[in-house]
């Protein structure tokens, strides 16, 4: 059966990979441009052809895929005389894999009703090295009849897919998640630090931890750079993390709650940006707490 064409826009990190995957398996791939031009030559050199931009990349596939930072870029490369709403062909189905306000979503999926497509959200769960094998968590949500028309291609990208409910629904639960996750990863930093600042040996802090139910995954990860040296176990960039963490913040304010729990980590965050550490990924926060211990 032949495959779909599919307009891919945001070839960072994690849309790099999936890029990738989805020419591994032979889908015809139209690009746009991002502003590290790696990810876009890497799937040129492959095949892939390069839009102009988001209007005219929606007129030639049937799905455009996202996997962008922020709710703002989203809507930017959907909205305009350029954007993908401009260009959609009636029955086209938009997919964000990227983690958005659940109310940014709702607003644009009435938007692409409107023009008579339809947008589900799609966020991701793992790593790029998980999307280049096909395994990655995908939260999915919106129109079943919709999801049910692409789910050959989300299989294709996910060991375990999802269809989460109505559309917002996967943002919804993808912004708890990395709350959950963000919030852990940061504990798991500060410990070790905490552990230097005692004078006790981290492998001795991590090999009584991971002996009990505190044992994670995302202990894992911390421990591969705090221990290990290697960051990559977790390429999530404290950027990106502080925008999550802040975005599950303004979640709870708009459904009238205040988070008591995201408030450290989102200080944390917020404090190693003004440090200049955007770009360190997640496990590198060992790092900032033991220099915010050391004064």
């Amino acid at each position: 059966m032949k495959k779909p064409t599919i307009g891919f826009i945001g070839l960072g990190l994690m849309g790099s990979a999936i890029a990738g995957r989805l020419q591994d398996l032979g889908y015809p791939l139209i690009v746009l441009g991002h502003r590290n031009r790696t990810g876009i030559e890497a799937a040129v050199a492959r095949g892939a052809r390069e839009a102009p931009d988001a209007a005219a990349l929606a007129r030639d596939c049937s799905i455009v895929m996202l996997c962008l930072g922020t709710s703002d870029q989203v809507e930017s490369r959907m909205l305009g005389e350029s954007g993908v709403i401009a260009g959609l062909n009636p029955g086209s189905v938009v997919i964000d894999f990227g983690t958005s306000l659940p109310a940014s979503t709702r607003k644009l999926g009435e938007m692409f009703a409107e023009a008579g497509s339809q947008m589900l959200d799609a966020p991701l769960g793992r790593t790029p090295s998980h999307a280049r094998d096909g395994q990655l968590n995908i939260m999915c949500a919106g129109d079943a009849d919709t999801f049910a028309r692409v789910r050959s291609v989300l299989d294709d990208l996910g060991e375990n897919v999802f269809h989460l409910g109505p559309l917002g629904t996967g943002h919804t639960i993808k912004l708890i998640n990395n709350f959950y996750a963000m919030t852990t990863a940061n504990a798991m930093c500060e410990a070790f630090a905490m552990a230097d600042l005692a004078g006790v040996p981290r492998q001795n802090v991590y090999d009584v931890m991971s002996a009990g139910p505190l044992h994670s995954g995302m202990m894992d990860f911390i421990k591969s750079y705090a221990i290990d040296g290697d960051p990559q176990k977790l390429a999530f960039t404290v950027r990106n993390a502080a925008k999550d963490v802040g975005y599950y913040g303004q979640m709870a304010e708009s459904l009238g709650a205040e988070s008591l729990m995201s408030t450290s980590a989102r200080q944390a965050l917020s404090k190693a940006l003004e440090d200049g550490r955007g770009d360190d990924l997640v496990p590198q926060l060992v790092d900032f707490y033991h220099a915010h211990f050391a004064g």
